[in-house]
């Protein structure tokens, strides 16, 4: 009995010792975790759209790092979770459940619709804060719910700003549309397909094609045999590039129309001479805004020129903040409310929310590819 006695007082003497450690580093994690604040951004950064979505993200670290420098936000350092969510809304749901179980605050993301809705869903259900740069679909912010915001415009505002200049700019009686078949991409062209038929416009052509595809020559050419006065996709740069290649290949030669998916540096590089003449909504030039300067100073000097959506991840990562400096609070609905119910000044200039979490006021203008460059259409 008293050898039994014996060994059990040991093994409880040496569980003990043994658990000392542990003990000290569950503490010294439970400190770190009390002076840090993680939020995240999400986009392509590998894949086709990797350029575009690390332009965005890329915004986002210049605002924390701005923060930071000046004592992080509600005294503690911010650090940022990078998720990559590949333009898959498979992959992007399975980013937004691992960046809910590393306990972040506030989402900026994603690049895309079709993975900004799914993903939305589990930030909304863990009550994380959502704010997207970039994914225009209706749905984004048409769900109810109350942390899903957006610091760009909708599709239904892009699609008709297209179709009334394409109707009172050019004049237009044939019009092809073609898109990728994604939220995005089918989404835009009914939006601009729609305005288009309410002004007694009937397309003369309508498809869509996998965001995969490469091969487009069929795809062209019927669009070239309908004669149009200009052709539209709905889509993303990395397949609008070669699309337009192919098109010039067999003689479409009526100008292209799109959205901001195709607003990129790559774009340009890809198509050369063919890509001149394109138009493409977007919003205004950041280089025309005063309030921009400090920004696309700082981001030319770090990683050179910004990329469409750079601009727009800092003022998106800064909202989040400021809405947690001034609340004094991480909590999902004082920052919710906040949100709601306040303006903020940003890089691109003041901005406030409506009830959906829409940015207030127009947005999109007229681009054209000129000289190898985009320039706002005057």
């Amino acid at each position: 009995m008293a050898m039994k006695l014996g060994k059990s007082l040991f093994s409880i003497l040496l569980a003990t010792t043994l658990a000392l450690p542990g003990c000290g580093r569950r503490e010294e994690s439970a400190k770190v975790a009390a002076s840090e604040i993680k939020m995240a951004a999400v986009a392509p950064l590998t894949g086709s759209q990797a350029k575009i979505g690390t332009d965005m993200v890329l915004g986002t670290e210049i605002a924390i790092e701005e923060w930071n420098a000046r004592g992080g936000v509600l005294g503690r350092k911010i650090i940022l979770l990078k998720g990559d969510d590949e333009a898959s809304p498979k992959q992007a749901t399975s980013v937004a459940r691992d960046l809910v179980d590393q306990g972040v605050v506030g989402v900026v993301g994603h690049f895309n619709s079709g993975c900004t809705i799914p993903a939305s869903t589990i930030y909304n259900d863990a009550k994380v804060i959502c704010i997207t740069p970039a994914a225009t679909n209706p749905l984004v912010t048409g769900r109810g719910f109350r942390g899903m915001f957006r610091v760009c415009g909708r599709d239904d505002q892009q699609g008709n700003a297209a179709a009334r200049f394409a109707i009172d700019k050019l004049h237009v009686k044939r019009v092809a549309i073609l898109h990728d078949k994604t939220t995005y991409g089918q989404g835009l062209a009914d939006e601009f397909k729609k305005t288009l038929k309410a002004n007694g416009i009937q397309p003369v052509y309508y498809a869509g094609v996998p965001k995969e595809e490469t091969d487009f020559r069929a795809v062209v050419t019927a669009i070239r045999d309908t004669n149009p006065d200009i052709w539209y996709f709905g889509g993303i740069y990395d397949q609008g590039g070669p699309l337009v290649n192919q098109a010039r290949q067999v003689g479409l030669t009526a100008p292209l129309m799109s959205g901001d998916g195709l607003i990129d540096k790559e774009f340009i590089r890809t198509t050369g001479k063919n890509g001149e003449g394109a138009y493409m909504t977007f919003g205004p030039d950041p280089n025309k805004v005063p309030t921009a300067r400090d920004f696309l100073a700082k981001y030319r000097a770090k990683y050179g020129e910004p990329g469409p959506y750079s601009i727009y991840g800092y003022d998106a990562m800064n909202i989040l903040l400021t809405a947690i400096q001034n609340t004094g609070t991480a909590d999902f609905n004082a920052l919710a409310d906040y949100m709601h119910t306040h303006p903020f000044d940003t890089a691109m200039g003041k901005l406030e929310f409506d009830p959906k979490g829409d940015i207030k006021g127009s947005y999109y203008v007229m681009w054209i590819v000129t000289n190898g460059q985009f320039a706002v259409v005057e």
